[in-house]
Formats: C-alpha cells, sequence, structure tokens
C-alpha cells in the first residue's frame, strides 16, 4: 500500500487524514475511469441520438438509477447545445440515489435544505411532476440564486419556493391546508400585502435591499428574528395570492405532526473529502488551500457535529409524523456520518432508522450502521457519498 500510494499526488497530511479515517487513498487514482454522470429532463428521451452527437459521446444507461446517463469524464458538457436548451444537466448517480432515497410520492410536499447549487432540486421537481411542491432552503443567497436560474433554465420551477435561511431555524411549513385556519379578518386586512406572480424584475426596495446585502457579504446568515427571504416561487407554488402574515405565519407543534413536510433531504455541509474530483482541484489551488478547508475542518469536527445535529432535529421537527428524512453528505469519515446518526439516534426517541427500500439493486456498500449505505469511486463508480433514512415516529 505504501509503495502504491506515494505515487498519488497528495500530501502527506492529506494521506494522514485518510488513514486516520480508514479511507482508501486509492479511490482518488479512480479519477479517470469514473464517469461522468447527466440526468435527462423528463421528456427528452427522445433527443438521446440527437444529444450524442452533439456532446460527441455515446450515452450509456444506468440501469440502477432511471432518467440517468454515463459518459466519458472528459466529456464538458456546459457548452453543449443540449445543456443549454434544457434538455440535460449533470449530476453524479449518488446524489440521485440520495434524492431516490426519499421515495417521492404524488403530491409530497418535499423540503430541500442546502439546497445548491440545485440539481438535487431539478430532480426533486421532476419526480413530482404537476403535483406537490419543493421548497429550497440554503444560507447562501448567492448559491440560491443558481438555483433559482436552474430551475428557471429547466422550467421546473413551477411548484417551487426558494429562500434564504439558516437550515436550523427555519420553521415555515409546507402551503397545503393552512389558509382554513387564518383569521379572514385579519386575512383581508393584509391582502394589500399580497404577493403576485413572480417576476425576474423586482421592486425597487427589494433592489436596494440585495445590494445593500450584497455588499455586506457574498452569502449572508439570517438571524432568528428575520423572515427568510424569499427570492423565488412558482406559480403552483401555493405563494401567489398570499399575504405576507399567511406564508410567514408560525404552526405549533401538534399542528406540525399533521401538517409538516413529507420529505426532508439534508445534504449537509462537510469536508467533501469523498468527491475526488473535488479533491482533485487542489491541486490547481494548491495543497495549503486543501489544509484550510479540508484538514482544519476536520480539526474542528465538533462543532460541525454539533450544527449538524442541530439542523436534524430541526428538520425532524418540520417534518409530519410518518414523513421520511434523508442525510446525506460527500463526506467518507465516520465523524461526519456514523457518529453524527448515533448521536442523533440516541438523542432523539422519535427518528427511527429506515431500509432504502430502492437500494437493493444499487452498486453500494453498507455502512457501520446498519441499513446506513456509502458510495466510492472503486464500489460505485460514482462519487463518494454517505447516505441514511429516517422515519419520523409519534411520541
Amino acid at each position: 500500500m505504501e509503495e502504491e500510494t506515494s505515487k498519488l499526488p497528495l500530501p502527506d497530511t492529506f494521506l494522514d487524514f485518510l488513514q486516520t479515517n480508514g479511507i482508501d487513498p486509492l479511490i482518488y487514482t479512480a479519477i479517470e475511469s469514473t464517469p461522468r454522470y447527466i440526468r435527462l429532463k423528463p421528456g427528452s428521451e427522445a433527443y438521446i441520438e440527437e444529444i450524442e452527437a452533439e456532446i460527441k459521446c455515446r450515452l450509456q444507461k444506468v440501469n440502477w438509477l432511471p432518467g440517468f446517463y454515463s459518459l466519458s469524464p472528459h466529456i464538458q458538457i456546459a457548452n453543449s447545445k443540449p445543456y443549454k436548451e434544457g434538455k440535460i444537466y449533470g449530476i453524479d448517480a449518488a446524489s440521485g440515489a440520495a434524492v431516490l432515497a426519499l421515495d417521492i410520492s404524488v403530491g409530497d410536499h418535499v423540503l430541500d435544505l442546502c439546497a445548491a447549487p440545485g440539481a438535487k432540486l431539478c430532480m426533486i421537481s421532476d419526480l413530482l411532476g404537476d403535483s406537490g411542491t419543493v421548497t429550497g432552503v440554503d444560507v447562501a443567497r448567492h448559491r440560491l440564486a443558481a438555483c433559482r436560474t436552474m430551475l428557471q433554465k429547466y422550467v421546473l420551477g413551477d411548484a417551487c419556493r426558494l429562500f434564504v435561511a439558516d437550515g436550523t431555524t427555519f420553521s415555515l411549513m409546507p402551503l397545503r391546508d393552512r389558509l382554513d385556519s387564518i383569521s379572514c379578518e385579519f386575512a383581508l386586512e393584509e391582502k394589500k400585502d399580497t404577493f403576485t406572480e413572480w417576476t425576474s424584475r423586482r421592486p425597487w426596495k427589494e433592489r436596494k435591499r440585495a445590494a445593500r446585502a450584497k455588499e455586506n457579504a457574498a452569502s449572508r446568515l439570517v438571524s432568528e428574528t428575520d423572515h427568510p427571504e424569499l427570492i423565488f416561487y412558482g406559480k403552483t407554488s401555493g405563494v401567489v395570492g398570499l399575504s405576507k402574515y399567511e406564508l410567514y405565519k408560525t404552526v405549533s407543534s401538534s399542528e406540525v405532526s399533521s401538517s409538516g413536510y413529507d420529505k426532508v433531504l439534508v445534504d449537509a455541509e462537510c469536508t467533501h473529502d469523498g468527491s475526488i474530483r473535488h479533491i482533485q482541484k487542489f491541486e490547481h489551488w494548491g495543497w495549503e488551500t486543501l489544509n484550510g478547508r479540508v484538514l482544519n475542518a476536520e480539526r474542528s469536527d465538533n462543532l460541525t457535529t454539533l450544527q449538524v445535529i442541530e439542523i436534524l432535529f430541526h428538520c425532524l421537527w418540520l417534518l409530519r409524523v410518518g414523513g421520511s428524512l434523508v442525510y446525506s453528505t460527500c463526506s467518507l469519515t465516520v465523524s461526519q456520518n456514523e457518529d453524527v446518526i448515533e448521536w442523533f439516534l440516541k438523542e432523539n426517541s422519535s427518528a427511527a432508522l429506515q431500509e432504502i427500500d430502492a437500494a437493493k439493486d444499487w452498486p453500494c456498500k453498507s455502512g457501520r450502521i446498519p441499513k446506513t449505505l456509502r458510495f466510492d469511486p472503486v464500489t460505485s463508480k460514482t462519487s463518494g457519498l454517505f447516505v441514511a433514512k429516517f422515519k419520523k415516529l409519534a411520541v
């Protein structure tokens, strides 16, 4: 092993990090053999031959993941006609598996926390079709704006709303039967502040506020006393016709049990060590940058874990009883995955770890905790990803 790993263009500090976390360094040699993956927008299947001609590569159907195709890792799709026309979008197969683990059904109300950069959000919208709603949340406004651009490009945003918010405090429920419980007198009073159909041209006050926020920081945290910033909503997302009072109305825990989200996806922020393409970028960014972004992040893992646990606890609260929560990271470290799961289950009696039914044919292996899954470049021919699924129980 030492002879093989010595040939890798990785610094000793990172190799020590991998050894400490039980990660095989040889996964980082798989960059040349790990395919690039795309998902076809529904309705684009008839254009496969045209797409192949445009990108000059034959698409290989991914049999275990509907709608996905693999292609050579060297193929670039960003400048291709099918990509620009919204027929295809790039998303790793492992990320697609995390979305599929949600087992989305017709009419579901889905929350995608940490939604940027948006590919999983698009896939969720794909699976919902003309039913249900999807709410995307991210703390970084500029990253969420990229999600908005993506939804509009692929014409998938009709049932979507996007909020700039901290995942540990975001508390808005899906818009299902909430209007029935609103005081008619109060609602009529507030109708002067009603949301009309969304347009990219924002009122002067909103544009001024956005410009001021941009000056303060490229991304900003929303304080607990602020309303989440709504930066996009589709015409069937339930927002059109509401007043701000109706949109931001708080609900009790008993109401959440029956009217919370049906499915929640938490693709948590992590050290990204499972992504070989991400690690490869440090060859250009410099290995000192890797020390700052990955290794130092691991050293402050207790803080990261506490934040992720807080997000998971909060997301479980946002679920209706019987709803499903999928937790994923693109880290392969135990501390950011199995350790988090064990702590979460120990401290929360209303969360039950679930089998992922769709996974019986997936090319992955079990995590150190039964029912959890691990993808990696060697085993799965995908990026590294950890996936766990929970069900909310009545307590």
